[in-house]
């Protein structure tokens, strides 16, 4: 589909809360022609947090004195969704709009609309950072920000009440190898305990899908494949029959789930980087959670954003200077410490301030070096076609219904 086609689909219209940086003032979404005679109004636009402080952005205008800045937030994801697809290709758009990984399938339809990553840039990135953003005419339509390399956290306490290892490289070890290890010692740990090894099936299912490159569709026909496709039916016999004695059967993001972080409902979970802060924020009096530097199957990643560059904006060209700035290694480097977003560069991965953060919370985990390994590890970009998350929410429904 095309920018056509984008023009004759509706949206529902909403309302996306701004809070202007304080060097920039009022503007509109893509400056305007009053600035003919001073400093032009770039709009950036995202939402969550994507560590883009005030000093960070004022640092851009002190180098840049002819740009200011203006930074919408929304107040949700959904909110910044909504407001991205009913606008592409029309007005209203900030002049570099993040978007969430998992928009890409919608966004590549109208990849025509945006403004391609500069051909010397693309090596900045991990691989399958690049790959999951690049359109069947070869255009990069996103400037990678984040990502979410996952690895395993679990409680030490737990461990040692089951007779497990509980010091992380030891855990590392025990953990090392594919799926069928992972449930192999969560068997150990239920039998030992009589309690749940993992969150719920749901979550590890989609830990386990991610790793498959292509699950649900062909990315050459767009042909479902998910009723035919092997890989999906063991990656569901294997995680329901985990689920019989080791889940926990707490649905992620649900009450029980936040409160099974602190009681000691279950004894491990995947966890990418940005879970961290999720389990610090609701176990703040649990002194037990670690993170091991492993993964079933090697690598796994969970989540991620990118810049894009509407092509229709007033200052295509000064926006994708500053998308440049805004990932390059450097920025992003500053984003991790501002608000723990991993970053998505090879050089940025290669940065002694990221290699020697660690967490307090989780015992001093050496988390830079973790997520590095874990990003480094990470082989496949899953395709995500128009179908996908249909097809997704579909099976978790049915993991759902086999757990209660």
């Amino acid at each position: 589909m095309n920018s056509r086609a984008l023009r004759r689909t509706a949206v529902l219209t909403v309302a996306v809360s701004t809070s202007a940086l304080v060097l920039a003032g009022c503007a509109g979404s893509s400056g305007s022609s009053s600035e003919s005679d001073g400093p032009i109004t770039l709009t950036v636009a995202t939402f969550n947090d994507f560590g883009y402080t005030d000093e960070l952005l004022a640092a851009y205008q002190d180098e840049h004195p002819e740009v200011k800045i203006v930074h919408n937030k929304a107040a949700t994801s959904n909110d910044a969704r909504a407001n991205y697809f009913q606008k592409l290709g029309k007005k209203g758009l900030a002049d570099i709009e993040a978007i969430e990984v998992d928009w890409l399938p919608e966004v590549m339809k109208y990849s025509d609309l945006l403004a391609p990553v500069p051909d010397d840039l693309k090596s900045r990135w991990l691989d399958w950072k690049t790959e999951a953003a690049t359109d069947p005419d070869g255009n990069l339509i996103g400037y990678g920000t984040d990502i979410g390399p996952e690895a395993i956290c679990y409680r030490s306490d737990l461990f040692e009440a089951a007779g497990l290892p509980t010091a992380p490289d030891d855990v590392a070890s025990l953990i090392d190898g594919d799926w069928a290890k992972y449930f192999e010692v969560g068997a150990q740990y239920a039998s030992a305990t009589g309690k749940a090894f993992f969150d719920s099936a749901g979550g590890t299912y989609q830990g386990m899908i991610n790793q498959v490159e292509a699950a649900y569709e062909d990315p050459k026909s767009g042909d479902i494949i998910a009723t035919e496709n092997p890989e999906v039916k063991d990656i569901y016999d294997q995680v329901t029959e985990a689920s019989a004695a080791q889940s926990a059967h707490l649905g992620q993001w649900s009450d029980d789930w936040f409160a099974g972080l602190s009681n000691g409902a279950f004894a491990t979970m995947l966890c990418p980087g940005w879970m961290l802060g999720v389990i610090s924020g609701n176990a703040q009096d649990v002194t037990t959670w670690n993170v091991a530097n492993v993964f079933p199957n090697g690598g796994g990643n969970w989540g991620g954003s990118y810049l894009t560059v509407p092509a229709n904006g007033a200052h295509v060209k000064e926006a994708q200077a500053l998308a440049d700035w805004l990932t390059s290694p450097e920025t992003q480097v500053k984003a991790f410490e501002n608000a723990g977003t991993f970053p998505s560069q090879v050089k940025a991965l290669e940065s002694d301030t990221l290699l020697s953060s660690t967490n307090e919370f989780f015992n001093n985990a050496p988390v830079g070096q973790i997520f590095t390994d874990r990003a480094n590890a990470v082989t496949v970009a899953p395709f995500k076609g128009q179908y996908y998350f249909q097809i997704n929410d579909a099976m978790q429904k049915a993991l759902t219904r086999v757990e209660t």
